[in-house]
């Protein structure tokens, strides 16, 4: 006979059913997703680094433009003035983020939701991390705008990143609401 844990992980989650036992599981789905993720975000630096000179930009919409510009910090170039010594911080704080959700992927393996999420912040940590050991800073080209404020320019790493992150919020609230 099979005896169910309600042993829960971190923050209160529990394996693949709500009141599951955490089943270790496969990390290669979740690796594939997150090697499609730095596959495609390196691929289009290439492609941008390519076509464009530093600076330079094309109008695509009204409201999206494609321009290549270097982030020697992190979000919103949040350090980049820092003198250098922020291009290791970051490469470790992306490393150490790649190896804490490579132990939540075997532990939460079953969730496809919690763990697609994971595998894509993953991907974008990674892709990122490339950018600064082989150049020393970022590639961002995504600029979207309205009339003249513009958003801080981003690549697909970044955008892994934070769908990745609304995935954990949607998968937590989901999670919430069915434990009631």
């Amino acid at each position: 006979m099979a005896v169910k844990s309600n042993v829960s992980g971190p923050a209160g989650r529990t394996g693949g059913s709500p009141g599951g036992a955490a089943r270790a599981g496969s990390l290669l789905p979740w690796l594939g997703i997150a090697v499609i993720a730095i596959l495609l975000d390196q691929l289009s630096k290439v492609a941008i680094l390519h076509t464009f000179g530093y600076g330079e930009g094309r109008v695509v919409t009204g409201f999206f433009n494609l321009v290549l510009v270097y982030n020697p910090g992190a979000a919103f170039s949040f350090l980049a003035a820092a003198g250098g010594w922020q291009r290791w911080l970051f490469t470790a704080l992306g490393i150490v983020a790649a190896l804490v959700i490579c132990y939540l992927l075997k532990r939460h393996s079953a969730q496809k939701l919690f763990a697609t999420a994971l595998s894509l912040i993953m991907g974008g940590a990674i892709g990122n991390v490339v950018d600064r050991v082989l150049y020393g800073h970022v590639i961002d080209f995504l600029d979207f705008h309205v009339h003249h404020w513009h958003w801080p320019a981003f690549n697909l790493a970044d955008s892994a990143i934070c769908v990745g992150a609304v995935l954990l919020v949607f998968d937590e609230l989901r999670r919430v609401r069915g434990s009631r």
